[in-house]
């Protein structure tokens, strides 16, 4: 089985070239808008082995001066793989660390035996603790006590670096403000190590590790900005697409610091590793047609219309070839011919992905339609990771494929329990327990258990494990109801509406399990008793929690496995997104129009997931709530096809199609 096709997905539609220089002519060429040494990588598996490569190096190189390596190493998951990779170079290629000395180069203060997320912990137990590291070796910033005098401590941690040499390496990781460590916004670039006060932004990104939002720690000793800069060399690691809009800021923009780790510009010998999806805004991945020829398949020539029609505040049709010219995208006029031939194509191509029959309109001509006519009515296999992704994502087009009668399935593959907040919890136990006094006159035992959920709740000191386990399948349940209430709203037939339940998310806490077999097979049995004819995914892969990019590959694999099978034959795979983010219109292979009543009945439909409103716990970086995300992006993409020329609708809800 492949667990990780995802990954692949943005892979087919950037060409290598775009990312990978050929020879140092073509990197020039390539790199002209940024400002720091990059490097790209497929994913961040390829680009942490690289990393690892170049700290092993650097540490045989010591040991072969026979001289001590200090390295400037951070906590988070940004590193997580380079020090499984450096783990592995240690127990199968003999790499030694008898010589590593390892300054954490941030922590969260105050610490508490709880703090699972604390930074050196995680060096530890993921590098530290399984090579052959000397303990003493290990400098933390964990206060040994009550810090009396911070700046007493902070001075003495920079001396410590300062008499053992200076840091030869440091690996670290950027926050979605930019801030470097903890270096926040503001940052001077001569700051020494010190105690900040960590910003909202910071706070939220910290919500994937805690259970409860009041355990995020508001402080964290950092590294300054000084100590970093003074390394002997430095690489910053960026992984996923919620990295794109600040690594462009980081790369391609003046330093400035407001954007910290932009000031590595300013860096005699720093470099950012990522992967596509984290280099996806750089103009050599986003305008590639800046910086050189370009290979112009039909995406990219849309791509690089949309753009040219931004630049010149024009729609599509009354682009012309000195609009062409002016902007470097000349290759398209002795391609198509003229303006006029481009302009018709594209103008034509998109408007061929505008169907108000997303599941295929019966009794028409499909040659210019996004999906096909026949079968038709069809079974629609629609899995949504969470239990309201289904209606906040494509609310609208899953109404469109009930009221068109299809035979709609929804499958909900997590129960999404952790999202509930304790609030919730206590008001549903607390009708319950007045509902057994009326109507359960005997119910001695139940009422017992429910003041001890709610007082457990109110005191979380007294949570036991049993009580958490049977409070989880409390939230669990409040999620369900949430989803039927809202199938119900849309018209879905309850024995369409399946519960998965996948085992990767079942830890009880924030952190989740790896996806395996199981996962796999839950997904493989459902797909073969329904026999869809369309199915629906989330291609959102920007979650606070990544949850999406787990379901998304449970469902590629179990369509990879049943391929072989012949059950995919005749069935189309369309990945939807909205939760966190919209496709770009160069993507888009089908839009579904939303009217203005329609667009109010998905609101509608959202509500009926009442615990994920304004108490929900994974709201994520985005103040707005679901349902105004959701209606913000519809109708931004309504207003895109208008810019260009096209029909004006309300709203519109986007998809791209999975090869597979």
């Amino acid at each position: 089985m492949q667990f990780d096709l995802s990954s692949k997905i943005t892979l087919e539609r950037i060409p290598e070239r775009y990312y990978r220089p050929t020879d140092a002519i073509d990197k020039i060429r390539q790199t002209k808008f940024e400002k720091i040494d990059t490097e790209i990588y497929d994913n961040d598996i390829q680009g942490s082995v690289q990393v690892a490569a170049e700290i092993a190096s650097i540490i045989k190189n010591k040991q072969a001066q026979q001289l001590p390596c200090v390295l400037g190493l951070s906590g988070g998951s940004s590193p997580l793989n380079v020090y499984e990779e450096l783990v592995r170079l240690h127990k199968e290629e003999g790499l030694s660390f008898k010589n590593v000395i390892v300054f954490n180069v941030t922590e969260f203060y105050p610490l508490t035996h709880q703090n699972l997320h604390a930074n050196s912990r995680i060096i530890q137990e993921n590098l530290l603790m399984k090579v052959d590291f000397i303990p003493e070796n290990f400098y933390t910033l964990i206060p040994d006590g009550e810090v009396k005098d911070i700046h007493a401590f902070c001075h003495a941690y920079d001396q410590l670096i300062a008499n053992k040499g200076g840091l030869d390496y440091v690996l670290v990781s950027i926050g979605l403000v930019g801030n470097l460590a903890y270096n926040e916004p503001g940052s001077n670039i001569g700051s020494k190590t010190r105690l900040m006060l960590l910003d909202d932004q910071s706070r939220a990104d910290l919500k994937l590790f805690y259970n409860n939002t009041s355990d995020i720690p508001s402080y964290a000793f950092t590294i300054g900005l000084s100590t970093l800069m003074e390394a002997r060399q430095l690489t910053l690691t960026v992984w996923g697409e919620h990295k794109a809009t600040i690594i462009k800021k980081v790369v391609e923009e003046k330093a400035d610091d407001n954007v910290p780790a932009s000031l590595l510009q300013l860096h005699k010998n720093a470099k950012v590793v990522m992967d596509v999806n984290a280099a996806q805004m750089l103009t050599r991945l986003s305008q590639p047609w800046l910086v050189g020829s370009c290979d112009w398949t039909n995406k990219l020539t849309r791509r690089a219309i949309v753009w040219l029609c931004k630049k010149t505040q024009k729609p599509i049709l009354k682009l012309t070839n000195k609009d062409y010219n002016q902007h470097r995208l000349d290759e398209l006029l002795i391609k198509y011919g003229s303006a006029y031939n481009v302009n018709i194509q594209i103008f034509n191509d998109l408007q061929h992905t505008i169907t108000g029959w997303p599941g295929g309109k019966p009794n028409a001509d499909d040659t210019n339609r996004p999906e096909r006519a026949l079968p038709y009515p069809k079974r629609v296999l629609v899995f949504s990771p969470h239990p309201d992704d289904d209606v906040i994502s494509m609310g609208g087009t899953f109404q469109r494929l009930v009221d068109q009668n299809h035979e709609v399935h929804v499958a909900y593959q997590t129960s999404g329990n952790i999202a509930v907040g304790d609030e919730e919890v206590i008001r549903y136990l607390s009708l319950m327990k007045n509902l057994s006094a009326k109507y359960n006159k005997n119910g001695a035992d139940s009422d017992a258990k429910l003041d001890e959920a709610v007082r457990a709740l109110l005191n979380q000191e007294d949570m036991r494990p049993s009580i958490y386990k049977e409070l989880l399948y409390v939230k669990g349940q409040i999620r369900r109801e949430e989803a039927r209430s809202a199938c119900r709203f849309i018209g879905l037939k309850p024995e369409n509406v399946h519960f998965l339940d996948l085992p990767f998310y079942e830890t009880g806490t924030v952190k989740k399990g790896n996806l395996t077999k199981k996962d796999i097979q839950i997904v493989i049995d459902l797909i073969r008793k329904v026999k869809p004819h369309q199915i629906f995914v989330a291609g959102d892969l920007a979650d606070p929690h990544g949850t999406h990019k787990v379901c998304l590959n449970a469902a590629l694999a179990a369509i990879d496995e049943l391929k072989k099978e012949g059950i995919m034959d005749e069935c189309r795979v369309w990945m939807y997104r909205g939760a966190w983010a919209e496709w770009e219109i160069d993507h888009i292979e089908m839009a579904v129009p939303i009217s203005p009543e329609q667009l109010l009945n998905k609101r509608k439909s959202i509500l009926r997931h009442q615990s994920q409103m304004e108490s929900a716990p994974f709201l994520g970086n985005d103040e707005r709530l679901f349902w105004q995300r959701a209606e913000d992006r519809n109708k931004a993409t309504a207003f895109l096809y208008q810019e260009l020329g096209l029909a004006s609708y309300e709203a519109m809800e986007a998809f791209v199609e999975y090869k597979f």
